[in-house]
């Protein structure tokens, strides 16, 4: 699996931040069923790597990746416990370096024209782009289309399923990243019905 094969996985990156390693592989199957195979699990949680080894381990149709990496050791360890792609939420000369090396796909993140070209100069074409709403939204992802037509992106950040159409829509959009299929009360509730069926509203997004 390539970079690029990230961006064409499914329309919707789900973005994971899990509090209790025994949901991962109930939620994981319930986005998989959905039609959302990538899986972006967050290192923002302690059991975060526990999540991760769950998924990679019992879950053989999803691809799992570890997101906020935003060190060399992270790299390290997500990939050791089976993280199949790495998604940063920016990055330096050091984790870039780490993450070229990892042997897996990557999505470094960017917010800026500068941040994007320095990436160009290094030879990668595919990015998270962060915080996407924040950052300035479909309106600046189409204004970078024409000087950079060589950059893909993953928009994440503030991203809804009614917003969600108008940043696919853009010929520099591989596929966008967020959360709201995957609702905090619903995962308390171990609700994955609901997960999954909010997942296949997401995939159906580009039909």
């Amino acid at each position: 699996m390539t970079s690029s094969s990230v961006l064409d996985l499914a329309p919707v990156v789900p973005v994971v931040v899990l509090e209790d390693a025994a949901d991962a592989v109930p939620l994981a199957r319930a986005l998989v069923a959905g039609g959302l195979p990538a899986i972006e699990v967050t290192l923002r949680t302690a059991p975060a790597l526990d999540v991760i080894k769950a998924i990679a381990a019992e879950v053989p149709d999803a691809v799992v990746g570890a997101g906020t990496v935003i060190s060399a050791q992270n790299v390290a360890d997500t990939v050791a416990a089976g993280a199949r792609f790495l998604v940063s939420p920016g990055w330096t000369d050091v984790l870039l370096d780490a993450m070229k090396g990892s042997g897996v796909p990557f999505l470094p993140g960017v917010s800026t024209t500068s941040e994007v070209v320095a990436l160009l100069e290094r030879g990668v074409t595919e990015m998270k782009f962060f915080p996407a709403e924040a950052a300035g939204g479909t309106a600046y992802l189409k204004a970078l289309s024409a000087p950079l037509p060589q950059a893909r992106f993953c928009p994440t950040g503030g991203i809804s399923l009614a917003s969600a159409p108008s940043y696919l829509a853009l010929p520099n959009v591989g596929c966008v990243g967020g959360s709201w299929m995957v609702p905090g009360d619903a995962v308390a509730a171990k609700d994955w019905a609901r997960v999954e069926r909010l997942a296949g509203e997401a995939a159906a997004l580009r039909g």
